[in-house]
Formats: C-alpha cells, structure tokens, sequence
C-alpha cells in the first residue's frame, strides 16, 4: 500500500488534515492550505526533473587543404605546453599564458579548422593605450610599475572558443511570502502568506562562448566578454596574418557541462525578472532542458600583455574587437599602510564628531 504524505511548503513538516478546519494543516508551523491547492503543489514538485543537456548536433567538421597547410606553422611552448598556431610568417611567437618567447616550431598537425573568427579590429597601439589607462586612478599602484618599459612583451592572440547554439525549455518554481501587518490597542499582528510561483517556457541562445583554453584562466576570459557577433565571419587563413593563434586543449564534449552551466544561470536570471509582488521569494527547485544543440569552433581576438614587476609576471587581456581589458595589478605596501591611516583617522574624526552632537542635544 502507498503511503502519500504532503510536506509543508512553509517549514517542510508533514501536513495532516485537521477536522477543526475541515482543512490541511501543518502540526508545526500552524500553516492552514486548501486540499486542491496542496495537491497541486505536489505536483509541480513531482513535475521537476534534473536538468538535460543535449548537445549532440556539431557543425559540419572541416579539415584544412594542403595549401592551408603549407602556409602555417604550429608551435609548443617549452615552459608550460601551450600549442599555438602562426603563419609561415611569423617569425617570433610569444606565449600567451607564461611570456615565454622560446617556441618550438613544427608541421601543424591534429587541429580542427575553425567554423568562425571575429577579426582584430583593434592594433597594438590601442592595447597600450588601453593598458595605461587601466593604470590611472589605481591609487595603490607602485609608481614603477606604470613605466613604459614594464611592458615587456604584447601579442596578439586569436583565443579558442567553443560556440553553442541549443533550445533551452525551463521549470523553475518558487517560494514566495507576502507580509501583512495591523494592530489593534491589545497587540500587534503580523500574517505571512506562502505561495507556490512556477515559471515555465522556453529561451533560444546563440553563440554561447565557452573558451577552449584550460591553461589561460577562465576569470580573464569571461571577463573580456562579450564579443560583437555582427562582426564575425566565417574562417580563411588569411586572418591569421600578423598574429597567432592558441589550440584549444579542451574539447567541445568537455565544454558542454560549462555551457550548460551558463544556458541555465541565464534561464534562471530571466525567470526571476517575471516575479514581483512579493515581501520575499526563494528559489526552490529548478531544472532546464536543452534540445537540439550544435556546437561551433571559433577563434575570437585577444591582445595578451605581460608585465614583469620585481621578477613576476603580470598578465593583461584585452579584447581585440572591443577593447575591455582585465588583469591584476600589484599594489605598493607603504601606500595601503598611508591610505589605511588616513581612513582610520577620518573615521575617527567623524565619530568625534558625532558623539559630541549627541551630548550637546542629551
């Protein structure tokens, strides 16, 4: 024999039917629900599922010809293993990920032809530019560092990304209260009404970027995003000119766990934007299903900066089509020590200030 028992939306005890209320009550938190109201709470919970990811469709796979071969060179650097790929032109490649500039030149091999690239459309001048502007206003920045001749070496990079084109059906449902509050010359009231909020539909995403290097890290790379895509095109060697490229050493199946990860962030932000009226809402479940996925490979622009500042490296990345720039500065200890007394002792001024207000008006 089934055994069905209803779980308070509130606190989460079982709810049992109270003949007093000819109605479901919870022994717990007194919270009183409607028969058909409770029932159809179980079954949105019932209706949740875990999400699904299916990512099965790729783009047509396309191998280089044996002129595009002949016109590039791929390279592997000695200190941390980055493979990289240049023209046969490129005389010098800089390492992207430590600025080693000792790479090992051999015959491309074992590297899938990208679908897509979006062009530089900005050069190195506007990368140094952009990089000494970072530095203004940085009041804790050692004077050095901003030297011109801290830049030790500027590349431009095309960055290996993953694109993801999928249908995405969410279910998201959650709790929502709804404060009322009165009094009369005995005491004061406070009612709290729960809600059961479900959202469920339906969202189509294009050209989710989930970048394809595991050495650069991931936090430089989502924050250079995002990238215009009226401006891509589809790939020639041709842009490779002048720059290099990284080969990517994640895979697109090692990708989709990462996308799926982004698809639902966002599904579930959208979700939240529709709910309103309510003292508080929390989320309770969710779950998101993605249909009718491919997957696309692409090199997107990147200006890759080093700086070397008492024998470490910083490492700036600037997004080549748009400019926004991310990296970690150092900062000058003796200024952090100034600043922090400065503040403490401003703090310190208005707290004098106060206290003595109020016992000029005590």
């Amino acid at each position: 024999m089934e055994i069905k028992e209803y779980k308070c939306p509130s606190c989460g005890g079982a709810v049992r039917f109270d003949s007093s209320a000819q109605g479901m009550k919870c022994p717990y938190c007194d919270t009183e629900f409607e028969i058909a109201a409770l029932e159809a709470y179980q079954k949105e919970i019932a209706v949740a599922e875990k999400d699904k990811f299916n990512f099965d469709g790729k783009g047509d796979i396309k191998k280089w010809d044996s002129d595009e071969l002949n016109s590039l060179t791929q390279g592997s650097c000695p200190s941390c293993g980055a493979e990289l790929l240049g023209d046969k032109n490129t005389a010098a490649m800089v390492c992207p990920n430590c600025g080693n500039s000792q790479i090992v030149l051999r015959r491309l091999s074992g590297f899938l032809k990208p679908d897509y690239v979006i062009p530089f459309k900005l050069d190195k001048k506007a990368a140094t530019e952009t990089l000494k502007n970072f530095y203004r206003g940085k009041k804790l920045l050692p004077n050095s560092f901003t030297d011109e001749n801290r830049i030790n070496s500027i590349q431009g990079v095309y960055l290996p990304f993953w694109l993801f084109n999928a249908d995405a059906q969410g279910y998201v449902r959650y709790k929502g209260t709804r404060i009322t509050c009165w009094s009369d010359a005995q005491f004061n009231y406070t009612k709290t009404d729960y809600f059961s909020i479900v959202r469920d539909g339906r969202l189509a995403f294009e050209k989710v970027p989930v970048d394809g290097s595991e050495k650069m890290d991931d936090s430089y790379m989502d924050a250079i995003e995002p990238f215009d895509y009226s401006g891509i095109k589809d790939f020639q060697t041709a842009f490779l000119s002048g720059y290099i490229a990284e080969k990517y050493d994640v895979d697109a199946n090692k990708s989709k766990e990462r996308a799926g990860s982004r698809i639902k962030a966002t599904v579930e932000t959208e979700f939240a934007k529709s709910v309103s009226g309510y003292n508080s809402v929390i989320k309770e479940s969710s779950s998101v299903n993605v249909n009718n996925g491919k997957i696309n490979y692409s090199l997107l622009p990147a200006w890759i900066l080093n700086s070397k500042y008492k024998n470490k490296n910083y490492m700036f990345l600037m997004n080549g089509q748009t400019g926004r720039l991310a990296g970690k500065l150092p900062s000058d200890p003796g200024k952090e020590w100034k600043y922090r007394l400065l503040y403490t002792g401003i703090l310190g001024v208005i707290f004098t200030v106060i206290t003595q207000l109020l016992r000029i008006l005590m």
